[in-house]
């Protein structure tokens, strides 16, 4: 079994903010393929994970496909068995977007300073 945890900055979580946003078939979908990757971690294999590349290779991205949408949780793999959940989005075009993923390497940079320790 593996550990899954979610980036928290300030009290707020974004990636559980994002899914709070979905319908419950969305919602059901993701926290079901979390579960997965808590299960088997990175076993699971593509098409549920995929290892970015480039600048980007400390991201790993959680790939949910439902019914017509595609969702992206990224993440990263804090050591040994943890997984760090940092940011979630409705995946609208073949690229994904920079910002998403600048976003993401911003907040494993504030995890690994131990912003996340601060919460109120």
């Amino acid at each position: 079994m593996f550990k899954i945890e979610y980036y928290t900055e300030d009290g707020y979580c974004p990636v559980m903010e994002f899914i709070s946003q979905l319908n419950p078939k969305e919602q059901a979908k993701i926290l079901r393929e979390i579960d997965l990757l808590q299960e088997f971690g990175l076993f699971l294999g593509y098409p549920h994970i995929k290892k970015l590349e480039g600048s980007y290779n400390k991201l790993w991205e959680l790939r949910v496909k439902q019914s017509t949408n595609n969702f992206r949780i990224f993440y990263f793999s804090f050591d040994q068995g943890r997984f760090i959940l940092l940011h979630g989005i409705r995946k609208t075009s073949k690229k994904t977007p920079k910002l998403d993923l600048d976003i993401s390497l911003k907040r494993i940079t504030n995890y690994l300073k131990g912003s996340d320790l601060n919460e109120s």
